[in-house]
């Protein structure tokens, strides 16, 4: 997962679709429209999308 990605994220009793806007630690940051609210940021937890996520470990070169 990357910024720039379309994923879908569990909103309400629903889902909604919408583009990655920022990735920080075990957080995503989703911007989707709204029919009032477009471009809302709506947060959620990497482990509550629908994808699965593999992220790597160790050190930074």
């Amino acid at each position: 997962m990357n910024v720039g990605d379309t994923v879908t994220i569990p909103f309400g009793k629903g889902k909604k679709e919408g583009v990655v806007a920022r990735i920080s630690g075990k957080t995503v940051w989703v911007k989707v429209d709204f029919p009032r609210h477009p471009g809302k940021l709506i947060r959620r937890k990497i482990h509550q999308l629908n994808e699965k996520v593999t992220r790597k470990k160790g050190k930074a070169s």
